[in-house]
């Protein structure tokens, strides 16, 4: 007869096709997102908040804008949560001096590398780094 205080658990191992740039600027999003549509000649638009529950009935929403083509997906986060949410974590709680999080999964040419390069050459982005997935505890925040 089976115990009754045995819990199954189910374990996933999600695959993580996408690379992650981390921004700091003192620009609001919307200008941002702007500034990357003039250089990629995209089309980043304002999306619904990420919203990710945390432990304890914790809420953080986080800024997103957005811009998807058959062969790309280009995501703008604000990393840190709206300034009415007190004790929330960032969107990447490792990496708490980014402003942004710019997610990018491509089947073309537009490499991390060279997304960096782009964007540093917006004035007021200070800095633009290719976060390495292997040490990021949270990247599950960036499956949705």
């Amino acid at each position: 007869m089976p115990s009754k205080n045995r819990k199954n658990t189910l374990e996933i191992d999600y695959s993580y096709n996408f690379e992650l740039l981390g921004i700091r600027t003192a620009l609001k999003g919307y200008k941002l997102a702007w500034h990357i549509n003039q250089l990629l000649n995209t089309r980043l638009v304002r999306k619904d908040d990420l919203v990710l529950h945390y432990k304890k009935g914790q809420e953080g929403r986080y800024d997103h804008f957005s811009f998807q083509t058959p062969l790309n997906n280009l995501h703008l986060f604000r990393n840190k949560p709206q300034e009415m949410e007190k004790n929330v974590p960032s969107l990447a709680p490792e990496f708490p001096h980014f402003d942004f999080i710019l997610m990018t999964q491509s089947e073309e040419s537009l490499s991390g590398n060279r997304l960096q390069e782009y964007l540093r050459n917006i004035p007021s982005v200070e800095l633009a780094t290719l976060i390495p997935l292997a040490s990021l505890k949270s990247k599950e925040n960036f499956i949705f």
